[in-house]
């Protein structure tokens, strides 16, 4: 620590940052443009000009280091002028255009204009003219509001690892743009958005569509992936106007995903709006009401028919519990499956073995990725790891198929056998590297499940071999881990013909699904927010509530619990799938309630999210270890190969369809090389 002033003031900060740093740790603001704190420091914009005693001229904060009995003025009329000749330097080309630009109202220049600008200018020239970027879907460009400050442009190439804006021209004609109107092809792009101080980038899909006072703001959870990340909701009536993302240093910090950011639209995008039974005479699907449908199920009901309820991985704790519950009461009558589940279920994690996404940052010097593409599967941990990557010496080996990474990494395309001979010792490169490093990342990806009978064993195996190995397994969906909680199968030939009656709770419309009941005398009842050419293989069709419209939990991948809020009330006929089974079977909460409720334990953690630190696990299951390792022939590979359209929620949506077809058509057969 050295001591230093400011403004008089005689202050203990830490030695070797910025005065910038230095005072934002104080608590004192200093304004700036270029600064941001998850990029390098440019310097360019001199807003945060500070005048230090015994210099002549000001110097820029962000650049200098403090130093020890340094005397620093923040407020004086010299560093007032300053700041004024800066921004007055801004607005000599920029439009007066603030009634009609998307920023207006939360725009850095705006603010900082009002507090440190002067009542007119002095120069009287004609403003220049910037022509327009093509970005994609997602970003709409006024290049003529860009002030230079360059941080899209250390975004694109140090977060996103795409060389994809940078700076042209010279002097007065200096411009920022891409070199190849192209779209900007990366999974996180969209956060240039929240990076841009003015109005230069903005939301294409909210463009001209409301102002920020306007909107009203929720907080709620992304469920595109198994990350979690926090997000505010932005609505007004009835309508999603954006999402941004809600700081959270221990998940996302302050960046979403692309899914997470613009797939909102398809909350209204051929949602299922009224009940409907198939006629077998008119071979037609007929609007029902709610009593209708109660009157039909409850004679089903009476018959002691065998009942199966399919699941997916995207369920919500709450009807995971209300499930468990209600195959406990009706055994042996009640059963509950999943389609698209692996081929043998891994067993769930003991408590020493659980993913903490701390762990990205205290990894050594080595990662490897098994059967995992980070960048499609959650692109805000490729993120974290782009991060690590360029602040320290850091090796990534991808051990799978190759793909395109942002990242530099080496590819070793071997099969299964031969990979875990690397964690046995039996490989003479990669086993040394290994075994050498102090705290080797090795990611998991989901896609391993499929082709390894108990992934939980494996893990376990590396860690006895590799004590201080960091383990991370994405998931694919929020709450993936928790189906063991059910002890769900796959569901099979003999379960089809054992079971009359299927009840499909908002599962995704896939190949599987469509062979197994396409002209079955089976009774379908389907349970779906949004419609699919699966619903019309169904009997009785059911509106659900999305996430945006009910109250959930979802465990990410490192099993935080974090709840959903309700945005808005109910579309149109929709109810939530509990609600639905509670009536199907006429129960209430004291005919289901247990002596222990546990969602008061979840509801305190998500309160306070620093009680999650310390611990292990959340759910304490003992459903016993398997030891012995099953491992499939077949290739490994991502789980996802469409980042856009990655699950039931993203595919109706009609800005993430448009993305994905512009990828589709700019992709290559060969892989592209990251930055260096």
């Amino acid at each position: 620590m050295i001591s230093i002033k400011i403004d008089h003031i005689e202050f203990l900060v830490k030695s070797k940052i910025s005065i910038l740093e230095a005072c934002k740790s104080l608590g004192i603001t200093i304004p700036r443009f270029c600064y941001h704190e998850t990029l390098s420091v440019a310097g360019n914009c001199r807003m945060c000009l500070v005048e230090i005693e015994g210099l002549e001229k000001p110097v820029a904060s962000c650049v200098t280091e403090v130093d020890s009995n340094m005397s620093i003025l923040i407020n004086s009329s010299f560093v007032k002028k300053a700041r004024e000749n800066v921004v007055e330097t801004l607005l000599i080309n920029h439009p007066l255009d603030c009634p009609i630009c998307d920023q207006a109202g939360e725009c850095d220049l705006q603010d900082q204009t009002k507090m440190f600008g002067s009542e007119s200018s002095r120069f009287f020239f004609n403003k220049r003219g910037v022509e327009d970027k093509n970005c994609g879907p997602l970003i709409k460009t006024i290049m003529t509001r860009c002030i230079h400050c360059t941080r899209c442009v250390r975004f694109s190439s140090e977060v996103a690892g795409l060389d994809y804006l940078g700076t042209f021209n010279r002097g007065t004609s200096t411009e920022i743009g891409n070199y190849v109107s192209k779209m900007f092809k990366s999974e996180i792009s969209g956060n240039v958005i929240d990076l841009c101080p003015v109005g230069a980038l903005t939301s294409k899909p909210y463009a001209f569509k409301s102002r920020p006072w306007e909107l009203k703001l929720n907080e709620s959870i992304d469920l595109t992936d198994s990350t979690g990340s926090n997000i505010y909701v932005n609505f007004k009536e009835s309508e999603i106007f954006r999402i941004i993302p809600k700081p959270c240093s221990s998940i996302n910090d302050s960046i979403i995903s692309d899914k997470a950011r613009f797939s909102y639209d398809a909350l209204k995008n051929n949602r299922i709006e009224n009940l409907f039974k198939h006629d077998l005479k008119t071979l037609r699907y007929e609007i029902i009401n709610w009593v209708n449908f109660f009157e039909s199920t409850n004679d089903l009901l009476n018959n002691d028919k065998k009942i199966n309820i399919l699941v997916d991985s995207e369920i919500d704790l709450y009807t995971i519990e209300f499930f468990k519950k209600l195959k406990n009461r009706f055994l042996g009558r009640v059963s509950i499956n999943t389609v698209s589940g692996n081929l043998i279920r891994s067993n769930f994690f003991k408590t020493n073995s659980v993913n903490k996404i701390s762990d990205i940052e205290k990894s050594n010097n080595v990662c490897f990725l098994l059967s995992s593409n980070p960048k499609l599967e959650s692109a805000i941990l490729n993120a974290k790891l782009r991060f690590k990557y360029k602040n320290n010496i850091y090796n990534v080996y991808s051990l799978g198929q190759s793909f395109s990474y942002n990242i530099p990494s080496n590819f070793v395309n071997l099969n299964l056998n031969k990979i875990f001979n690397i964690f046995e010792g039996k490989n003479f490169f990669l086993s040394k590297l290994l075994i050498n490093s102090c705290s080797p990342l090795i990611l998991i990806g989901e896609h391993l499940n499929k082709r390894v009978g108990s992934v939980s064993s494996l893990m376990q195996f590396i860690r006895s071999k590799i004590v201080s190995s960091k383990i991370i397994e994405i998931k694919a969906f929020c709450n993936s881990a928790v189906q063991e909680y059910l002890n769900i199968k796959t569901l099979n030939s003999y379960t089809m013909q054992k079971n009359s009656i299927f009840i499909a709770i908002n599962l995704d419309d896939v190949v599987v699904l469509r062979k197994m009941f396409h002209k079955k005398d089976k009774l379908l009842i389907w349970l779906n927010s949004h419609g699919s050419n699966m619903a019309l293989e169904a009997d009785v069709i059911i509106p659900t509530l999305t996430s945006f419209e009910n109250e959930e939990i979802f465990f990410n991948l490192e099993e935080r619990p974090q709840k959903t809020n309700r945005t808005f009330s109910s579309f149109f006929n929709a109810q939530s799938t509990k609600n639905i089974f509670r009536s199907i079977f006429d129960l209430n909460e004291k005919q289901l309630s247990n002596k222990v409720n546990s969602f008061n334990y979840l509801l305190e953690i998500i309160n306070a999210g620093s009680k999650f630190n310390v611990l292990n696990n959340v759910l304490s299951l003992n459903l016993g270890v398997n030891n012995v390792v099953r491992i499939s022939n077949h290739p490994i590979k991502s789980s996802i190969e469409d980042f856009y359209l990655s699950n039931k929620f993203t595919k109706n949506s009609l800005v993430m369809n448009q993305c994905s077809q512009l990828a589709r058509k700019s992709s290559t057969n060969f892989p592209e090389i990251g930055n260096v």
